[in-house]
């Protein structure tokens, strides 16, 4: 089999199905990548379940379970149709990767840190979405964004002014200004629901 043919093969169809993509989204801060770690950690040996590594233009660091790419892969994977979904926000490119649309065709549930900017095309894209949205106050987000220390303070105010709107209400809303295992608990229970 030729490179090009492999390629072709692993291109994503119009529309997804018949699993579940439940695309976790919120503002940067709200805790969202803690929140997954920890149904992840809730939920291990479901072999229903995927909790997706999205693929982003940044190195990864230890802030979140990430898989870097750079801006060419990037665009290629985008020409390609390689990405089921994939969207830009706050100066990054991110995209889920191929192993999404294989387990969603496959009937499972997908779990995936998403944006609230890709919400509308991802209902394009999947035939089953579910959309959980966290959030917390705005001085709980600058708080964390800037304890991440990947961010200059105009970064962080411009990470707080962004407010993409949801095209629908969200399946389960989260506010996250508890301890972890709170907030986390709600996600796990609702994701065992599925």
């Amino acid at each position: 089999m030729s490179g090009a043919d492999e390629v072709q093969e692993r291109t994503v169809p119009a529309r997804l199905g018949p699993g579940v993509l439940v695309l976790v989204v919120g503002p940067s801060g709200a805790g969202k990548d803690t929140l997954l770690a920890y149904a992840r950690a809730r939920l291990a040996g479901r072999d229903d379940l995927l909790f997706a590594r999205r693929r982003i233009t940044r190195p990864v660091d230890a802030t979140e379970d990430h898989i870097a790419i750079d801006a060419a892969a990037y665009e290629a994977g985008v020409a390609q149709g390689r990405f089921p979904l994939h969207w830009c926000a706050n100066g990054l490119a991110y995209a889920l990767g191929a192993e999404v649309g294989e387990a969603i065709a496959a009937g499972r549930t997908v779990i995936a840190n998403g944006s609230r900017a890709a919400v509308a095309e991802a209902r394009a894209r999947f035939a089953h979405l579910k959309v959980v949205h966290v959030t917390a106050p705005p001085e709980v987000l600058a708080a964390r964004i800037a304890a991440r220390g990947r961010e200059s303070a105009s970064e962080v105010l411009a990470r707080l002014a962004r407010e993409p709107a949801l095209d629908a209400p969200p399946e389960l809303h989260i506010l996250n200004v508890d301890a972890v295992d709170a907030a986390g608990e709600r996600l796990a229970a609702f994701l065992r629901g599925l």
